[in-house]
């Protein structure tokens, strides 16, 4: 919108049920609780697009980008509505409240049925984004309509509303919106306040601008929006439940969503669970152990009294450090106290991690494993197993970085060893960047890789692969073992190590030799102001 179109001079002031100062008031008002709305529909996308894409800072990018763009058209567009302001916003209020209420229930639709969500994300940033550019000229003009002062101090007091309501949107999208409704209701409710606050405006305080057969219109309109968010709402519960067994098929057991994440575990009553994290598989039951034996097993072999585990809330990497008679403690730092929770008190969960909750030597820290490093007593660690999100995930990054690492050897105690999970062998940029971060952090390190490729790991990989009615494709996993003093570890079992179902013990040695075909060289290290991990 151009200087002169908002310093042009108000019509006729409408005949307004109130005082100008008052329906100047109450065009604020709309403003305000519009540009809360329209922030919420944003933040939905950005969030649900997150769990069900990956990669949140990609995901904030393409939304942001995409929905700016198209307020820009819908500002322009909305110059074709100024003569018939009052209708105009009227129908733009409803189908907004329409697009963007429902807007979070299309794209999990399309994620758990079509397979993808790109195309409806865009869609979406796109259509919200030109409705919402609409809003703010029209304001302008029928707030000049009902008060004849300044265009200049209109603006300037339309635009305040806008902000303030953008914070206030802002704020109660993740403090009370998404813990208390979720994402599908939420978006939901906030379609219906949206849909409310645009008819009351127009078809009270500027009915007088519109003929009977229009306000008819509009509040037909708003009720069958009002009534299909409210058939919406009430059918979420089933909707969620039908999303859930296209995802996982129909051996759907437990779904939990805990203050960090969506945990859910699937599997026959006779087979061991498979364990999902936001939707992507981190545990797959019948082969579990090839995974957690090559993490464990090899940072075993050497002095290993008190262990360290960052992540790993299901327990399975505990187990294998506890089935050794010389450990004394293992500590487990687990950002998510539910996870935790459901692997302690799950019965198939609990068999598959061996009860590992009730050994008294273990311990468990709900913190960042970040945040609890920085807090480590230096030195006491004889092991440090981290078992973190794939460092492709945005969020798991600084969980990879040079920073971390430093942190981590802080926390060994001499000739102590680190064993990372650097990620899917099938992304050798992202695996080998992962050992030039723990080689300028000061390890020295030794790559290896587990299983057969094809075959894989327990570990899905989060970048591409999806668990679809009951199959999932697992990618060969890449590990690497660090120390801080000394040349590179070698690849060898302690003389102690418990009996494995894995052919990790014959099969070691050739690991190293698979991970070391795959080598890059010339990477720069990973820092948390220049990440360097893509998916």
């Amino acid at each position: 919108m151009t200087d002169r179109q908002l310093t042009s001079p108000p019509r006729n002031a409408t005949a307004a049920p109130v005082r100008p100062a008052a329906g100047r008031g109450l065009v604020l008002a709309a403003a305000f609780v519009c540009a809360a709305c329209g922030l919420v529909y944003e933040l939905e996308l950005v969030a649900l697009a997150s769990y069900v894409i990956g990669d949140s800072v990609t995901q904030a990018s393409v939304v942001l980008s995409v929905m700016v763009f198209a307020m820009g058209v819908g500002s322009l567009l909305a110059k074709r509505l100024r003569c018939r302001a009052a209708v105009g916003f009227g129908v733009l209020e409803a189908v907004l409240a329409l697009v963007g209420g429902t807007s979070a229930m299309v794209l999990y639709a399309a994620f758990a049925w079509a397979g993808g969500s790109r195309v409806a994300l865009v869609g979406f940033s796109l259509a919200i984004g030109v409705l919402i550019g609409a809003e703010i000229p029209l304001l302008m003009t029928l707030i000049q309509r009902v008060s004849r002062r300044d265009a200049e101090g209109t603006v300037a007091d339309l635009f305040a509303a806008d902000y303030v309501g953008a914070l206030v949107g802002g704020l109660a999208f993740p403090f009370l919106l998404l813990p208390w409704l979720g994402e599908l209701t939420g978006a939901l409710v906030t379609g219906a306040v949206n849909a409310v606050a645009g008819a009351v405006l127009v078809l009270w305080l500027f009915r007088a601008e519109m003929s009977a057969r229009w306000r008819l219109r509009l509040l037909v309109l708003n009720g069958v929006v009002l009534a299909l968010l409210a058939l919406a709402t009430a059918l979420v519960g089933d909707f969620e439940r039908a999303a859930r067994r296209a995802v996982y098929g129909d051996h759907l057991r437990v779904a939990v969503r805990t203050g960090v994440q969506e945990v859910v575990l699937t599997g026959r009553p006779s087979q061991p669970p498979d364990l999902f994290l936001d939707g992507w598989l981190k545990v797959r039951g019948r082969d579990e152990h090839r995974y957690h034996e090559a993490l464990v097993h090899p940072a075993m072999n050497g002095p290993h009294e008190r262990v360290l585990i960052l992540g790993g809330g299901d327990g399975l990497a505990a187990r294998e450090a506890l089935g050794y008679g010389g450990v004394g403690s293992v500590t487990i730092v687990e950002l998510d106290a539910g996870l935790v929770h459901l692997a302690r008190t799950d019965p198939a969960l609990a068999a598959l991690n061996g009860h590992v909750y009730d050994d008294p030597r273990l311990r468990v820290a709900t913190a960042d494993a970040f945040s609890w490093l920085r807090g480590a007593e230096r030195g006491r660690y004889d092991v440090i197993v981290s078992d973190l999100p794939d460092p492709g995930v945005t969020a798991g990054s600084k969980l990879y970085s040079l920073e971390f690492y430093g942190l981590a050897r802080r926390a060994l105690a001499p000739g102590g060893r680190l064993a990372v999970h650097a990620g899917p062998a099938a992304r050798p940029h992202t695996y080998w960047t992962v050992d030039a971060t723990l080689r300028a952090a000061g390890f020295a390190t030794t790559g290896y890789l587990n299983g057969d490729p094809g075959r894989g790991s327990a570990r899905g990989d989060r970048g591409s692969d999806r668990f679809r009615n009951g199959t999932a494709t697992v990618p060969e996993e890449g590990f690497l073992l660090a120390s801080a003093s000394g040349a590179g570890p070698r690849l060898a079992l302690d003389p102690g190590v418990p009996p494995l179902r894995s052919p990790l013990a014959a099969e070691l040695a050739a690991y190293g030799r698979a991970a070391e075909r795959t080598r890059v060289t010339g990477l720069d290290p990973s820092t948390l102001v220049r990440p360097r991990y893509t998916r």
